[in-house]
């Protein structure tokens, strides 16, 4: 039915600049990074899981492709995350009623999180938004009747956090804080320090 379903967008195109490159690829348990990513998205009660890639895409692809998710190519990904944001809204059939928008670099903000704004959404939540400890992270669901709003208000690589800010009455925080960790790497000292709470 229309607007019955929900996705799932793993953002997966940027190079990674502070991590000197190739940051997605990087091993994390015994695979890369973003596998660890779109495993959880998998795990978590979405209908369908679309990864964006940019950087070294045909690399991105063969690793992810796999999986059995949709790939889409951003070609703009050199101008930011939110053109990536757009090209997986792009994406999405008529099909879809929200989507929940991750970072291919928080392996800890997964399934549970994911579970929680999903049920925010089918309770009536426009946007739902990850917090932990009351502190607004990832990942975030958009229904469908917000994506114009979104879309028209997001620029460069600053997200979507300008539009949470600017439209308090669409957004339902939810705590996730038991459930995931929005912890990200953005160093090779945060992927060892990761990687280690993995092993636990």
């Amino acid at each position: 039915m229309p607007g019955e379903t929900v996705a799932a967008i793993v953002l997966a195109a940027g190079e990674g600049s502070r991590f000197g490159g190739g940051k997605l690829f990087a091993d994390f348990g015994g695979k890369p990074l973003v596998c660890a990513v779109v495993e959880e998205a998998l795990k978590s009660p979405v209908d369908e899981v679309i990864v964006v890639v940019g950087y070294e895409a045909g690399r991105m692809r063969g690793i992810c492709g796999h999986y059995g998710v949709r790939i889409v190519e951003n070609r703009d990904w050199r101008e930011g995350q939110s053109t990536s944001v757009r090209a997986g809204l792009a994406a999405c059939g008529p099909e879809v009623g929200a989507v929940v928008v991750m970072l291919g670099d928080q392996p800890f903000a997964g399934a549970g999180a994911v579970r929680r704004l999903v049920e925010a959404y089918e309770r009536g939540a426009r946007v739902a938004v990850a917090t932990y400890g009351g502190e607004r992270r990832n990942p975030v669901l958009f229904r469908r009747d917000v994506w114009p709003s979104l879309e028209m208000e997001l620029s460069g690589d600053r997200g979507a956090r300008p539009f949470l800010q600017r439209h308090p009455e669409m957004v339902f925080d939810v705590e996730c804080g038991e459930v995931a960790s929005p912890e990200d790497v953005d160093t090779e000292e945060d992927l060892v320090r990761l990687s280690k709470e993995e092993r636990r």
